[in-house]
């Protein structure tokens, strides 16, 4: 599975983006999906999770309140909605989807996801 991730840019402290993230297949619904982002210098981190049918989400507490995850199966689309955007949120952004159940207990966990996109930076100046 190849994953698409697009919709990043530079914006100011305060505004709003929203990611996407597509498949070669249309067989995203089978995955559960999670965005990471990585920043300069810094580790891969989670940012967000959601389960196959998108019945339980899954945070991380520094975008709680402030980012969205979602997906449409039907248009095989998985969805990052970033509000309220910090200088902090600055990284590449990447999706990635796994045939593993996801939880709250395993949902940052990068091992247990089989397959990532390519990437897509934000940049958020203050």
């Amino acid at each position: 599975v190849q994953l698409q991730a697009s919709g990043g840019g530079s914006v100011q402290a305060g505004d709003s983006l929203r990611l996407s993230c597509t498949a070669s297949e249309r067989t995203l619904s089978t995955y559960a999906m999670g965005w990471f982002r990585q920043a300069p210098g810094k580790e891969r981190e989670f940012v967000a999770a959601i389960t196959r049918v998108g019945g339980n989400t899954y945070y991380a507490d520094s975008v709680k309140g402030r980012f969205t995850i979602s997906r449409y199966n039907v248009k095989n689309m998985v969805y990052l909605q970033m509000n309220s955007l910090k200088p902090e949120d600055t990284a590449v952004y990447y999706c990635a989807a796994s045939r593993w159940y996801i939880g709250a207990d395993n949902s940052r966990r990068t091992d247990l996801y089989n397959y990532w996109g390519q990437g897509t930076q934000v940049t958020v100046s203050s």
